[in-house]
């Protein structure tokens, strides 16, 4: 069984490359107009894929999993990473907005935002995060957590091509 944590740390990999190809859009805008297609198919890309797929394992399973009362953790950052989740949302909030309205300063700046917000986030998710949830959670929770994976697969079937963006 592959550990549920190395399959979500493997799904931040593809988000990663999304980011990149945001913030090497976000640096070439100073010299070009909004494309607004671009913007469009990354905003869909963090909703369905980042969020619903992603974010949904971590919070419907992950999370609640950590959250139980007889898993023993010296201290317990589930709360910190749900807030981080909904600042990364509102980031992709405000990007659509500016992105209607056409505001590239304003669509930047949130697009910079979540492009740091995500990175540090992702980084405390694979290297403290998913080691303390490996440590706390016996393999009983983890094959359970590995079911309602693949699970999450099935009934949330991602019909995302992230061959949209060349990665």
């Amino acid at each position: 069984m592959i550990k549920p944590t190395k399959l979500l740390s493997d799904e931040h990999k593809t988000i990663l490359k999304v980011v990149e190809m945001l913030e090497e859009e976000c640096n070439s805008l100073k010299e070009k107009n909004i494309d607004k297609d671009f913007f469009i198919k990354v905003i869909d890309f963090i909703r369905n894929y980042a969020d619903k797929f992603h974010h949904a394992k971590e919070e419907d399973i992950l999370f609640k999993e950590m959250c139980k009362p007889n898993v023993e953790m010296h201290c317990n950052p589930v709360e910190q990473m749900l807030h981080e989740h909904n600042l990364g949302r509102n980031f992709v909030k405000n990007m659509e907005l500016s992105l209607n309205k056409n505001d590239k300063n304003e669509l930047v700046r949130n697009a910079r935002e979540y492009i740091v917000l995500i990175r540090e986030h992702i980084f405390k998710e694979d290297n403290i995060l998913y080691p303390m949830a490996d440590e706390a959670l016996g393999k009983t929770a983890q094959e359970s957590m590995a079911k309602k994976f693949a699970e999450i697969g099935k009934e949330r079937k991602i019909k995302y091509e992230i061959r949209r963006f060349k990665i």
